[in-house]
């Protein structure tokens, strides 16, 4: 039973740390083809893209200015 104004629960957050080639995204792409109810959270950075990284599938790329204007907005 759940408090009244209580949140639902929606999911569990699974975070994946390690060193650099520590294997979290082999770990990250295995899970996803096996877990159909997984999903990847795509992070936002100001940085410019590296070589291969591609808009919305391995960040949101932002400049200052959009990050601090997504920052300062209400979340819903």
């Amino acid at each position: 039973m759940s408090r009244p104004g209580a949140a639902t629960r929606r999911g569990v957050c699974l975070v994946l740390a390690s060193a650099p080639g520590g294997g979290k995204t082999s770990v990250s792409r295995r899970l996803l083809e096996t877990e159909p109810d997984l999903a990847l959270s795509i992070s936002v950075t100001t940085r410019a893209p590296r070589p291969g990284e591609e808009e919305g599938v391995h960040y949101l790329f932002r400049t200052p200015e959009q990050f601090e204007s997504m920052a300062a907005a209400p979340a819903w």
